[in-house]
């Protein structure tokens, strides 16, 4: 698969969460014929859901259309390194592999603060990757909160 490709995808996706006032992270689903499943953009403000992260958004809306809460055989993008409880609903899910763009030292599960994704840590593993378009995945996030704390100035 084209991992460029699709963590420009997620990009646009983070980019609809920023013009809707969301912190930009997005999230592509795929599955193994490199069909898009499912799309998601940060939306905790917009639906006042603090669940409503773009891992889970992507996630609900592929388990609607497939009908089904196991997805295996596929591949999430997403910006930024899963948090806990992103990376805990991709392995409840059978996601078979993760690709994130910006590494999140304060939050990120898989590597970062913690190492949730680590081989036998829990009865489900799936393949990570990040770094992948790193550089601009982390810098959508810097823009985004530079804006931020000048907007409070």
């Amino acid at each position: 698969m084209d991992d460029e490709h699709f963590m420009m995808l997620a990009i646009e996706q983070a980019k609809r969460a920023q013009a809707d006032g969301e912190v930009p992270v997005g999230a592509v689903l795929v599955n193994a014929s490199g069909e898009v499943l499912a799309e998601g953009a940060n939306a905790v403000i917009g639906r006042s859901d603090p669940t409503a992260h773009a891992e889970i958004v992507a996630l609900r809306a592929a388990g609607a259309i497939l009908e089904n809460y196991r997805l295996p055989d596929t591949t999430l993008y997403v910006t930024l390194e899963p948090c806990a409880m992103c990376l805990g609903a991709l392995f409840h899910a059978r996601v078979s592999r993760i690709v994130f763009g910006a590494y999140d030292p304060k939050t990120g599960a898989c590597g970062s603060k913690l190492d949730l994704a680590a081989p036998d840590l829990i009865n489900y593993h799936a393949k990570v990757q990040g770094g992948v378009l790193g550089q601009k995945c982390g810098q959508l996030l810097t823009d985004f909160f530079k804006e931020k704390r000048n907007q409070q100035s």
